[in-house]
């Protein structure tokens, strides 16, 4: 039975989105001419490239030109997107390098961090901003509960990924996790802080800390900390956590401290 005017039409479909993803392995329709269709596949591809090393300049600077494009190639020919919002092809990237590539380990190990790090960027630059009502801007950071900024990200990885460059692309981690806390800060720009062990393990507690009934105010939350490391003295702590968390205050990591309910303001 002869192809139908639609089945032809899908059929040349499925051939030009074939060849737009790999022209090296999936010929063009015999019906499109070649030098039309070269215009079209590099233009789809080095759109998708460009984007991407926007968001990853890192990465793709420390790839080297040729084998950053030989992996955009694989995520332009395996992956299935699930979104068509431009912005979220990074997040797509992220997921491809995430869930299907393979590293034969001919690839540094450090790629998939690195790339984490760098998407988180473009992800706190466009992330929506938490309501104010219930935060107290100028409350006492130890009497009162510290709250976290929704657009602060304490994140942790095996890689120094803060520190990657073309002159330093270590072969395999270092002894000890990064800690590091990205927030955007109210002129909308990104910044990064590094981190000791403490103080991430500080602002996780804070940001697991949201039991209405039983949240603990700040200096509770530093005797906490200052328990799981076996502190002699955790009233030491406390007092020093207290400009920790005034400076995390400043830096727009921590907002402020709840209000309490009923509480006037």
């Amino acid at each position: 039975m002869a192809d139908t005017p639609k089945q032809d039409f899908r059929q040349q479909q499925y051939a030009f989105a074939a060849h737009l993803r790999n022209p090296d392995k999936h010929p063009a329709p015999s019906d499109i001419e070649a030098r039309r269709m070269k215009v079209y596949s590099d233009l789809f591809f080095n759109s998708i490239a460009s984007l991407l090393s926007g968001t990853y300049p890192v990465l793709s600077e420390l790839l080297g030109e040729d084998r950053w494009r030989v992996l955009v190639r694989q995520f332009f020919e395996h992956h299935q997107s699930h979104s068509p919002l431009f912005l979220e092809v990074p997040q797509e990237f992220l997921a491809f390098l995430q869930e299907e590539f393979e590293n034969d380990g001919s690839w540094p190990g450090f790629m998939l961090e690195l790339a984490h790090y760098e998407w988180v960027e473009l992800a706190l630059s466009i992330a929506p901003d938490e309501a104010m009502e219930n935060v107290d801007p100028d409350g006492n950071m130890l009497e009162g509960v510290p709250v976290l900024s929704s657009v602060a990200w304490p994140l942790a990885y095996e890689w120094p990924v803060h520190r990657l460059s073309p002159s330093f692309q270590p072969e395999t981690p270092e002894d000890q996790p990064t800690f590091v806390v990205v927030y955007r800060k109210p002129d909308d720009t990104v910044g990064f802080t590094v981190l000791n062990g403490l103080t991430a393990r500080l602002l996780e507690v804070i940001g697991e800390n949201t039991n209405d009934d039983k949240e603990m105010n700040g200096a509770d939350i530093l005797r906490q900390v200052a328990g799981e490391i076996g502190h002699p003295d955790p009233e030491a702590v406390v007092k020093a956590g207290e400009k920790m968390l005034d400076d995390l205050r400043s830096e727009h990591v921590l907002l402020g401290t709840r209000k309490q309910v009923g509480k006037l303001s």
